[in-house]
C-alpha cells in the first residue's frame, strides 16, 4: 500500500492532507530522515510529527471507562471516542468498542477494528464471560445465586431464557456477577427481576482480561497479541 493510503487510512487526515503532510516534511523514518511519499519503508519505522505512526489495522485497546461516558460516536454529550485520539475516529477499516458499557456503568471497555475477533468475542457461542461488581440499594434475598444460575430466568419482555449466571456475593448489598451473554442492560434487569436496584455497575474483566489497578479511569493502552488471547483463556 502506498504510503499516503495507508497513513490516511489510519485517521491522520485526507489523502490530501497526508500528501500536503509529505512536502512540509512532517514523516520521517525513525533516525529522522524525511520520507516521501513513494518511497518503500517499514510500517515501525514511519514516524508523524517524531511519533512513531499508529498500528496497522488488527488494533486492539483496552480502557477504564470511567462513568458519564457513552460507548456511541454520536449521542450527546460525552463519548468513549472523546478519551482516545481524534484520527481514531477516522481509520478505515473502523474502530468500534466491542460490545457496549452504559453510561452509568464503569470498567474494562475493548475496541477493535478487527471484525472477525470483535464477533468472536461477542457471539454467545464463544462463552466469554464478563465479571460485574454491583453495589446495591437493598440487601441480597440469598436466593439469588440459585435463581441466576438456573438457566430457566426470563426478564422481561424477553422470549428466551438467560444462560446460566453465576452470582458471588460479597457483601449484603454488594455482588460480583459473571454472565456469558450481552443483553440490553442485562445486569441490572436481573437485580430488577428480583426486586433490587443496581446503584454502581464496574465491568472487571472480559474472558481472562482482567482490568488491572494501574489502568485509571479514563485511561487506555494497546494490548498485546497474548494479552488478546488471554480473553479466552
Amino acid at each position: 500500500m502506498k504510503l499516503v493510503k495507508l497513513i490516511a487510512n489510519l485517521g491522520y487526515g485526507s489523502r490530501k492532507d497526508v500528501a500536503w503532510m509529505f512536502r512540509e516534511g512532517r514523516i520521517t523514518d525513525a533516525q529522522g530522515e524525511v520520507l516521501y511519499a513513494d518511497d518503500k519503508v517499514p510500517h515501525e519505522q514511519i514516524h508523524v510529527d517524531g511519533e512513531p505512526l499508529d498500528p496497522p489495522p488488527g488494533l486492539v485497546l483496552i480502557m477504564h471507562k470511567p462513568v458519564g461516558y457513552t460507548c456511541s460516536r454520536k449521542d450527546q454529550g460525552r463519548v468513549v471516542f472523546d478519551l482516545l485520539p481524534p484520527r481514531y475516529r477516522m481509520r478505515d477499516p473502523a474502530l468500534s468498542t466491542v460490545g457496549r458499557l452504559d453510561r452509568d456503568t464503569s470498567g474494562l471497555l475493548l475496541f477493535t477494528d478487527d471484525g472477525a475477533l470483535l464477533h468472536r468475542i461477542i457471539s454467545p457461542r464463544a462463552q466469554v464471560a464478563k465479571v460485574y461488581e454491583a453495589e446495591l440499594a437493598s440487601d441480597l434475598r440469598g436466593d439469588e445465586g440459585a435463581l441466576f444460575a438456573s438457566g430457566t430466568m426470563m426478564l422481561e419482555a424477553e422470549r428466551e431464557p438467560l444462560e446460566p449466571a453465576q452470582l458471588e456475593v460479597l457483601g449484603p448489598r454488594r455482588a460480583r456477577l459473571s454472565i456469558t451473554e450481552g443483553r440490553y442492560h442485562q445486569v441490572r434487569r436481573m437485580f430488577a427481576a428480583v426486586g433490587n436496584h443496581v446503584e454502581a455497575l464496574h465491568r472487571a474483566s472480559v474472558g481472562g482480561l482482567v482490568l488491572s489497578g494501574g489502568l485509571e479511569p479514563g485511561a487506555w493502552r494497546m494490548l498485546a497479541p497474548g494479552e488478546v488471547e488471554t480473553i479466552f483463556s
